[in-house]
């Protein structure tokens, strides 16, 4: 069976907003001491598929520098301490795109990378859409809204054109749920 690890000390090297690094001292089930064992924390985000009155889905593009290259995704964003994912996913779909959404449905969560970070990310299904403002970005964020047919969106799915790995399995888990897939 099994077993979690043991955690015999902690201690962090990084602790920042947006990403904190913390070594760990392991001991496995079967005795084995693990020195370093270091782990990525990060905030719970969300993601959100939005579907427009006029039945297009919103995508983003934006410049990722970790990968170098500019991708188109979904709508995302981080989960502020102590707030609702739900609520969380209104406001940067909001913020993001400059549109409101008449319904939310939680589609799933998901660990980015489990062996190296705990963080959760939050998918919603959103309907209903309509702009209601101009983008509210942060000043690190330049943002484009692209918007595509529920057939473009397939597409760029289904031919591996989401670079993004948490947005592809979003994308997945709720074409699925709704029935396009």
């Amino acid at each position: 069976m099994i077993k979690k690890w043991t955690i015999l000390d902690s201690k962090y090297i990084l602790q920042r907003p947006w990403a904190t690094l913390r070594v760990d001292k392991m001991q496995l089930p079967n005795g084995f001491i693990k020195d370093e064992y270091y782990v990525l924390e990060y905030p719970t985000w969300v993601n959100m598929i939005g579907i427009t009155t006029r039945n297009t889905v919103l995508f983003v593009k934006q410049y990722r520098h970790g990968a170098g290259e500019i991708f188109i995704e979904l709508p995302a964003g981080v989960v502020e301490e102590g707030e609702d994912p739900a609520i969380a996913a209104k406001r940067e779909l909001l913020e993001e795109t400059g549109y409101a959404f008449e319904h939310i449905e939680y589609v799933c969560k998901l660990y980015a990378n489990p062996a190296t970070s705990g963080n959760l990310t939050y998918t919603y299904f959103l309907t209903g859409g309509v702009r209601v403002q101009e983008q509210d970005l942060d000043s690190s964020e330049d943002i484009e809204v692209v918007e595509m047919s529920i057939e473009e969106a397939k597409a760029l799915l289904l031919n591996n054109n989401i670079g993004q790995a948490l947005h592809s399995a979003a994308l997945f888990y709720t074409f699925s749920k709704i029935g396009l897939l």
